[in-house]
């Protein structure tokens, strides 16, 4: 499996090996010393599945606070996604800044989001899957979220806003100036 690193600290971009042959193929998709090797020493609790039937539907920005706040192993098995992790960890280098990866069916990569981020995707075509591990149990009472459209972000999620299919509550976030302190950096 190679990992990739992005200007934006703690971010993996993971690329999976896929062994075809007339079958079909097989993959490792996941491998607990790889992720250790790369900084990454947490234990997955949860395993989530989304479907999305539009091109367009928007899910984020999504975050949890302390102390059930998640870390993220995201990929699209079904469609194509642009996936959106956005640094709020207070004192980081790269707070406000996001990172933004195709994640497909077809290449197959794997987004790490750990804990001080912000994460969320945009469906880039109809019918899509989305599979990731969480960190940490979904826990409603610790569920924040931020404007998926906040000009400070600067997010060019590839689809028009007039386009974008929404929950209501991810239509109702503030913005990241009106968010507060919720995570710090620390090294």
């Amino acid at each position: 499996m190679q990992v990739e690193r992005f200007g934006v600290p703690d971010l993996l971009l993971l690329k999976p090996v896929k062994h075809g042959d007339h079958r079909g193929f097989f993959s490792e998709t996941f491998r607990t010393d790889v992720m250790a090797a790369n900084g990454v020493d947490l234990a997955f609790v949860q395993d989530n599945h989304a479907r999305s039937t539009q091109k367009g539907v928007l899910r984020g920005l999504h975050f949890q606070v302390a102390p059930k706040s998640q870390g993220k192993l995201v990929r699209c098995v079904r469609g194509c996604i642009l996936d959106v992790a956005v640094d709020i960890r207070v004192g980081s280098p790269s707070y406000g800044q996001h990172v933004a990866v195709e994640l497909s069916a077809d290449n197959w990569q794997q987004l790490w989001v750990p804990p001080g981020f912000a994460h969320g995707y945009v469906t880039l075509q109809d019918e899509c899957e989305v599979i990731y591990k969480v960190t940490e149990y979904y826990a409603p009472e610790c569920d924040r979220g931020i404007a998926w459209n906040d000009p400070a972000l600067g997010i060019d999620w590839r689809v028009p806003a007039g386009d974008v299919i929404l929950s209501d509550k991810d239509g109702r976030q503030p913005k990241l100036v009106d968010l507060g302190p919720v995570f710090q950096f620390s090294r």
